[in-house]
């Protein structure tokens, strides 16, 4: 053996200990769901993939040959990174060790057996990409069998030169032996590039799996992140979907994946509408609307797309996608600020729903990630008239406008849609409104859910939790039912699911979605009568929502009669929605009755002149209630204000109580000459500092009233001069300056003093005792305010 060859052996030697050392030291194989290596992928938007290797077009045979052709051709790292940036992409992925390429390693690499070059080709790009803040990932692939095309004889790889390598007989163009051949270049890669981002893996080979390769990885890399083309291998950080057609609409990518959030998840796909995934000789054209539409609805599903062009051998792109690229740098700056830093609306990120709205529209809608109040629709295929509905899914929205031209765009919410109006003029691509909401509102919370039928380890409890790494799985049953105790008779409007995004819309027959459906409703959880709602759920991504006959009840039962493709039934999250949202902001203090604890009584809104959406109609017995919750910074009186209405003559009283402490026997409510009349009963109680009870109880058999709401008003301390008792004086408001509302001070005489009830309140009807230390104080005060109040008389005197 020549000396040369004992130093290939040796280095070969070492390699293979060092692997071997590196899966003793390794951890188990396991899946990271989440994880800080992760950290810009889950930040990226989009990535650029580039195909470019030996059969470039026109192929090459020679591995020098094609080398001193990029290089004399004029390749560029830099012009790579910059076409990535026109697109806002975050990430290059260069597969140019491809079994449909030639196998070439654009990088000097020690270990033989297919084309390796001089230059530096990897790491140049890593460096200019790392240089303008973007991460570059190496395409790997598993498979020899396309090791002789192209070829008129002979193969791409040499397996004597990596059988003599490594000191023992290895045929490369079989699965294993090409394993092993690729399993060493991983290593290789690590060592030599400590800013590669990760791999991008194409498929799995078993000679990686049996020497736990992606554990290995992790362990000598914990920054590298690993992505799997088409197969979801769990101890990968992110799976990607290749080049999925047929949906409907054609850019609507998100339809075929078959992965549910938060894993990461990529779709790649060609941006030119023919030929192959690398540079075949011709200059093909790119469908702007179907490309720009997919990365769009990938970012509102918070899938990375991963967009492929086709370099030639200088790495310059051919002209259409060269024009493409100059195109989308100008428009997607547009439209940036609602597609990078946003996460897909609708999801478990919350958001507005997205897919089929009216009059044939579709998009979709992203939400931003440090603002849960700042959404954006993504209008790709527009309605067919000057209106546009979205369903809401419980944000109360305050502002919509173009997100171009900033100009305010009319709106109104009712029902649960936000409907905009008077829209024109809408881009070819993607007309993107900026909405600006103050929450959400209306939603049950504190409800308890049962199940049916449940999986082991996903039971109904985890799709009420608020959790999406939990799940309600109820296996393949049907009917499958999921019930909703609200722990109290409460309003009950809508339900909303996300199920869980693991299953295909497209195709059809993969998609594990309740079709058919039925509503019950119940008092007891026992009794359910006939279905409140039945329908089907169409076939669709994200949040769904099952409008319901205005009621009220304690227990709603959701069951599913049928299924899209699969019987499988997941939901992520569910819940109950009391009312719509968009009814405007209640006053503060303001408690609605139909938000409130309702014994004996249902939800109405059949009477005009209600606040909210709606009012509590009590049974009409002794002992229904309506009991609400309130809150108070500070322990004392508050003033309550309880809207009602009467449309009998005989009078409906109710005690009040406080904290489970009856504050007053019986408040009368007497007629109010109508049920559509509403009259306000005020009265005064003492709260304690924090949560506090307050309950209106029938105390006849005709019931409570209608109750519309409760308000709270915290008792004020301050006392205005108007409202004293006044001795030769008169009040009045032509001097500016005075905070109250009536205003003024005492007019015109000789003599004039002022003598607050706070005297009387203190002494007079003795509140604090003759000798007690307040009534020491409150002589003073009001012996001080008393000099204060003669000197102003006195220069106001002086001044008429």
């Amino acid at each position: 053996m020549s000396r040369a060859s004992s130093r290939t052996a040796i280095t070969a030697a070492i390699t293979a200990a060092l692997a071997l050392l590196l899966g003793l030291l390794a951890p188990a194989a396991r899946a990271d769901l989440q994880h800080p290596r992760q950290a810009f992928l889950r930040g990226s938007v989009a990535g650029l993939f580039l195909h470019w290797g030996l059969r470039t077009s026109p192929q090459h045979t020679s591995c020098s040959a094609w080398e001193s052709d990029v290089t004399n051709g004029g390749w560029s790292p830099g012009y790579w990174v910059n076409e990535a940036k026109k697109l806002h992409a975050q990430y290059l992925v260069l597969a140019t060790f491809h079994s449909r390429l030639g196998y070439a390693r654009p990088y000097p690499s020690q270990i033989p057996g297919s084309c390796r070059t001089t230059r530096d080709f990897l790491g140049e790009l890593i460096d200019a990409a790392d240089a303008q803040g973007l991460k570059v990932i190496h395409y790997m692939t598993d498979d020899p069998q396309w090791h002789a095309e192209g070829l008129p004889s002979g193969s791409w790889l040499n397996s004597a030169a990596f059988s003599a390598y490594v000191g023992h007989n290895v045929d490369l163009t079989t699965r294993d032996g090409f394993g092993e051949f690729s399993y060493l270049q991983f290593f290789e890669q690590m060592r030599r590039y400590p800013k590669l981002a990760g791999f991008w893996i194409d498929n799995d080979n078993a000679y990686w799996e049996r020497n736990d390769l992606y554990a290995k990885i992790y362990q000598q890399r914990p920054d590298m992140t690993l992505s799997n083309n088409n197969e979801d291998t769990p101890i990968m950080d992110m799976i990607s979907n290749e080049q999925k057609t047929g949906m409907t609409p054609s850019y609507d990518y998100p339809q075929a994946v078959h992965t549910a959030l938060p894993r990461l998840i990529e779709a790649d796909f060609k941006l030119p509408t023919s030929g192959p995934w690398w540079y075949g000789g011709s200059d093909e054209a790119v469908d702007r609307k179907l490309t720009l539409g997919r990365l769009i609805t990938n970012a509102g599903s918070s899938v990375k797309a991963l967009m492929a062009e086709t370099a030639m051998v200088n790495g310059r792109f051919p002209a259409q996608q060269a024009n493409f690229n100059t195109f989308a740098a100008t428009y997607l700056d547009q439209i940036w600020e609602s597609i990078g830093g946003t996460e897909g609306g609708g999801y478990l990120h919350g958001g507005l729903k997205p897919g089929f709205w009216n009059n044939g529209a579709h998009g979709v809608t992203t939400i931003a990630k440090n603002d849960p109040n700042r959404h954006y629709i993504h209008v790709i295929t527009p309605p067919s008239g000057g209106t546009l509905s979205v369903r809401d899914n419980g944000y109360a929205v305050t502002s919509v406008t173009n997100l171009r031209t900033g100009a305010p765009v009319t709106f109104s919410q009712a029902g649960g849609t936000l409907t905009l109006s008077g829209i024109s003029g809408l881009d070819p691509y993607d007309t993107v409104f900026k909405v600006i909401t103050s929450g959400r509102e209306g939603i049950h919370t504190g409800v308890t859910l049962s199940a049916g039928s449940s999986t082991s380890g996903h039971p109904a409890a985890a799709a009420g939790d608020r959790d999406y790494l939990t799940y309600w799985d109820s296996d393949a049953a049907e009917p499958a039912t999921l019930t909703f105790d609200l722990g109290a008779a409460k309003p009950v409007q809508y339900i909303a699911v996300n199920q869980r995004e693991d299953s295909t819309v497209h195709p059809s027959s993969g998609s594990a979605r309740i079709s058919g459906y039925q509503v019950h409703v119940s008092d007891d959880g026992s009794s359910w009568g006939s279905a409140i709602k039945t329908g089907t759920v169409p076939n669709a991504r994200g949040v769904q929502i099952i409008d319901l006959p205005a009621t009220t009840a304690r227990y709603v039962r959701l069951t599913k009669t049928g299924h899209h493709g699969v019987a499988r039934w997941r939901v992520d999250e569910a819940w109950i929605g009391a009312r719509y949202a968009g009814g405007g902001s209640p006053p503060p203090g303001r408690h609605e009755a139909e938000d409130a604890t309702i014994s004996q009584g249902v939800f109405e809104n059949t009477h005009a002149g209600y606040s909210g959406t709606g009012y509590v109609n009590g049974d009409n017995v002794t002992g229904s209630y309506v009991e609400w919750q309130v809150q108070a910074s500070t322990a004392g009186p508050a003033t309550v204000s309880l809207r009602y209405a009467n449309g009998t003559t005989a009078d409906r009283p109710s005690a009040i109580t406080v904290n489970g402490v009856t504050a007053y026997p019986s408040r009368g409510h007497p007629g109010t000459g109508a049920w559509s009349t509403w009259a306000t009963d005020t009265f005064t109680v003492q709260l304690a500092a924090g949560a506090n009870t307050i309950r209106a109880t029938a105390t006849t058999a005709n019931g409570n009233p209608n109750l519309d709401y409760l308000e709270i008003t915290a008792a004020s301390n301050d006392y205005e001069a108007e409202n004293a008792t006044i001795f030769q004086g008169v009040v009045e408001a032509d001097h500016p300056g005075y905070p109250a509302t009536a205003g003024g001070g005492p007019g015109t005489g000789t003599t004039a003093s002022v003598a607050f009830v706070v005297l009387q309140e203190g002494f007079v009807e003795n509140r604090t005792g003759y000798a007690s230390a307040e009534a020491v104080v409150m002589l003073i005060v009001v012996a001080a305010l008393s000099i204060v109040t003669l000197r102003f008389l006195q220069r106001r005197e002086v001044q008429v």
